[in-house]
């Protein structure tokens, strides 16, 4: 039973020597003096008997005398007082007394004010027992310095501890502050100072602090250089294959854009046909020139020297072409052009440019198929070139000018088809006069009616024959028989024939015909051309060609200078196409037998 008496102190309470390294404090004197006596454990034994219940009580400390250079040490401000009688102090019964807080040892000199704010003798110090330094009190919790990473609580290195490069926290012991005013038991010997720790690293003022690499520190990444961040820092051949990797994965993406917008794009114009305005494309304008022998240039040249004629007379009216001679204004077209005027009717040129003048019949021939027209009080005429038929060679390409179904400076093109093909034009009368014999220039350029008389040219624009006849569906030849159009059959007199009847025409208002004296069986329906047996005049002419060479009646005429002949026509055809005076080479089929004669052509007045 306590009975309110104070608790007394007891064993497992008595003060613990401090280590010397707590507080940076040095030895700590025994406290109980060389004659106090100790147990067998180092405890100290009072001189008391022990109570039967095992507790002891201390006695209360004397006064110890001042060291030296401390004033005052026996006066009433002194912190050192003397030991107190057993039973002294706090006056409690029993011999049990209370604990004073001990007061600092001032070490050196010590001032009066500081002695008298020590307190009451009643905190002095034992006398004999060597004073004992104030231990501060532990750093608080907050105040210590912490490590830079917490705790890993599963020790995983090396995230559980700080980095390699971090300093490692000071060690820290945990000390026993002992009771205020309680002497310290004898303890061990004093341990040897530990070694001095490194000093703690003060935290930085930035309360940001750049993150150090160690804090994303990967142990399984591959060694090289780490960025402030702790990843890698990428080498030139890394950065250029990224680089190249970025560059392609960019333009797959843009292939991929623009085709999907080019696709959309094309549907919708596909399905709308566009937005906005229609603007048609168009090439830009080109010089006016061209090659010489093309087309353009051919026509060019040329159709400053055609002409159409408009033509009436005697209830009837044509339209036709022509092309100027000379500078005199004389215009060659076909006979069957300006046959309608006849002596009465009236001829009307238009020039390529638009003027128009009057004309006159110069000369005329039907067994040709050709006439000559002139125009008076017109100048600037531009007469055409002539070429040589005789030198046109099937394939050659020709370009026919005309006015077609009255369309003046119509321009057509082609080839020349075939030579010497033997046609015949005309006949309408009856009685053979009108109907012309013609050794042809076949072409396949579009000839109409109304490209009668017109030039067909080379590739120089040069006239090599004039537009005569073609070769309708009908069956017909005659240009003036029908209006049928052209199915690629175009026939015209060879220039070198036209050129000796302009002249005959021009100088004496009539042309020539070479004959070969004799009178042909036109029904013959044998191969060659056969002189007539019957008739009302002689068949051969007496003193003419044909009778000086021994040709006689019933005659087969089979050839013409080596050229086969397969009918009448085809001979008078292959006789005009010559000049008269010119010589020919006959065969001749007789009874059976073959001969070949030579004859001198003779000349005949046309009509």
């Amino acid at each position: 039973m306590n009975e309110g008496k104070p608790t007394k102190a007891k064993w497992w309470s008595r003060p613990r020597p401090v280590s010397p390294g707590v507080g940076e404090v040095g030895p700590v004197e025994d406290i109980s003096g060389p004659g106090a006596d100790r147990d067998s454990d180092g405890d100290h034994q009072s001189e008391r008997d022990y109570k039967s219940d095992g507790d002891y009580e201390l006695d209360r400390p004397a006064t110890t005398a001042a060291p030296t250079g401390v004033t005052g040490a026996a006066g009433a401000g002194s912190p050192y007082v003397a030991p107190a009688e057993p039973g002294a102090g706090s006056g409690v019964g029993g011999g049990d007394f209370e604990l004073e807080r001990p007061a600092a040892v001032l070490q050196g000199s010590v001032s009066d004010a500081d002695a008298e704010a020590v307190g009451s003798p009643s905190d002095a110090v034992p006398a004999g027992r060597a004073p004992v330094a104030a231990v501060p009190a532990q750093q608080a919790p907050e105040d210590r310095p912490r490590p830079l990473h917490d705790p890993d609580p599963y020790s995983t290195p090396p995230y559980g501890e700080p980095g390699p490069w971090a300093p490692a926290p000071p060690v820290q012991h945990p000390a026993v502050t002992p009771a205020h005013g309680t002497a310290m038991p004898p303890g061990p010997p004093p341990l040897p100072a530990p070694a001095p720790l490194l000093a703690p690293v003060p935290y930085p003022s930035n309360p940001h602090p750049a993150p150090a690499p160690w804090q994303n520190y990967d142990p399984w990444a591959a060694p090289g250089p780490l960025q402030q961040n702790g990843a890698a820092v990428e080498t030139k051949t890394q950065r250029r294959k990224r680089a190249r990797k970025a560059l392609v994965l960019g333009a797959v993406a843009l292939a991929l854009v623009s085709g999907g917008v080019g696709g959309a794009v094309g549907a919708y114009l596909e399905r709308n046909g566009g937005v906005g305005d229609v603007t048609l494309p168009q090439a830009a304008k080109e010089a006016p020139g061209r090659a010489t022998d093309s087309v353009a240039g051919i026509a060019a040249r040329a159709l400053p020297s055609v002409v159409t004629l408009h033509v009436r007379g005697s209830g009837e009216a044509d339209t036709g072409t022509g092309f100027v001679l000379d500078t005199r204004g004389h215009i060659l077209t076909n006979n069957h052009v300006v046959e309608p005027a006849g002596s009465g009717g009236e001829i009307t040129v238009t020039f390529s440019g638009g003027e128009s003048a009057k004309a006159t019949v110069v000369g005329r021939d039907s067994g040709y198929d050709l006439a000559v027209v002139k125009v008076s009080g017109v100048g600037g005429l531009r007469p055409m070139a002539l070429g040589n038929s005789d030198s046109v060679q099937v394939g050659d390409p020709v370009v026919a000018i005309g006015a077609p179904f009255d369309l003046a400076n119509t321009v057509t093109s082609g080839i020349i088809s075939a030579k010497e093909r033997p046609i015949t034009a005309g006949g309408e009368k009856g009685d053979g006069s009108d109907v012309s014999y013609v050794d042809a220039l076949q072409t396949d350029a579009p000839i109409n009616p109304g490209n009668s008389g017109g030039p067909l040219l080379d590739t120089r624009a040069r006239v090599i024959g004039i537009n005569s006849a073609i070769r309708s569906a009908d069956g017909g030849t005659d240009l003036q028989g029908g209006q049928a159009g052209s199915i690629g059959l175009g026939f015209a007199i060879p220039v070198n024939q036209a050129r000796r009847v302009a002249e005959e025409l021009i100088n004496t208002g009539r042309a020539t015909h070479p004959v070969i004296g004799v009178m042909l069986d036109m029904d013959y329906t044998g191969d060659g051309a056969r002189v007539g047996t019957k008739g009302g005049g002689a068949p051969v002419t007496a003193g003419g060609p044909g009778a000086r060479a021994g040709i006689k009646a019933g005659d087969v005429i089979t050839e013409v200078d080596g050229q086969r002949v397969h009918s009448g026509e085809e001979l008078i055809v292959k006789t005009r196409a010559h000049r008269p005076g010119d010589r020919l080479r006959l065969t001749l089929r007789r009874g059976g037998s073959q001969r070949t004669v030579t004859l001198v052509l003779g000349s005949a007045s046309g009509g």
